[in-house]
């Protein structure tokens, strides 16, 4: 899971990461709304923890920027020193999907964000089978049904086919994906990713005739969706 801290205080921004880090997320840390706005406008985080005494925007005015200008509905989770009452309902009712006040223990920031994952990623929870219409993923084995018909799919196939599929309609960068698959700053050729891409969608007959549409986002990344209603909510097997 990729989470962005934007926090102006250094030294707590490094103290979040470090518990992060330790707890296996991938961190990325910002200290201004202005660098935070420029990467979030082409990559794609899955928790975004935001401070709201920040200099140039407030965090309430980066909350209400993503909500509202970007239409996003990534998790964020607001980590501030300001927490009388009205405090936490006017970050709550900006859309705010959760609300700590510093200092926070290390416990109880890891179980928040494990119970925000499990709201906001619910395919993503260590499911040994996922399936998504005809679509069977054996997570375990990286193996892949369509029906009664097994695929053939190398590991990073199965694995880029899973993610795209547990972000139905959910515009991912390429980065994010790259990171997803191949881990962090992977040493691949330019069009190592498109090359998947392109074989996952023939593989698997990802088009509108098949009731989904893999496309790309202009210099962005690929969002799948899904084109019929049988589609678009996943069954979890344990």
């Amino acid at each position: 899971m990729r989470i962005a801290i934007v926090e102006d205080e250094s030294g707590y921004s490094e103290f979040i990461a470090n518990i992060l880090k330790s707890a296996g997320y991938s961190v990325y840390d910002f200290a201004t709304s202005t660098a935070f706005v420029k990467k979030f406008r082409r990559d794609t985080f899955d928790v975004v923890i935001l401070d709201w005494n920040l200099a140039e925007l407030s965090g309430i005015e980066l909350l209400s920027w993503m909500r509202k200008d970007c239409q996003s509905s990534v998790p964020v989770v607001m980590l501030t020193s300001r927490s009388e009452p009205a405090d936490i309902v006017t970050g709550l009712q900006s859309g705010a999907d959760d609300y700590i006040a510093k200092p926070v223990d290390e416990a109880v920031l890891l179980a928040r964000l494990e119970a925000l994952s499990r709201r906001c990623y619910p395919s993503e929870q260590g499911r040994q089978s996922q399936v998504f219409g005809d679509f069977h993923f054996n997570v375990q084995a990286e193996q892949l049904s369509i029906g009664d018909m097994p695929m053939t799919l190398t590991s990073k196939e199965f694995n880029l086919a899973l993610i795209l599929f547990s972000n139905l309609s959910r515009p991912l960068s390429r980065t994010y994906l790259l990171e997803s698959v191949w881990g962090r700053n992977p040493d691949l050729p330019t069009r190592t990713l498109d090359s998947h891409i392109s074989r996952i969608r023939s593989k698997l007959g990802l088009r509108p005739e098949h009731g989904f549409r893999l496309t790309p986002i202009y210099s962005y990344g690929y969002r799948l969706e899904a084109l019929t209603e049988a589609a678009v909510s996943p069954s979890l097997v344990a």
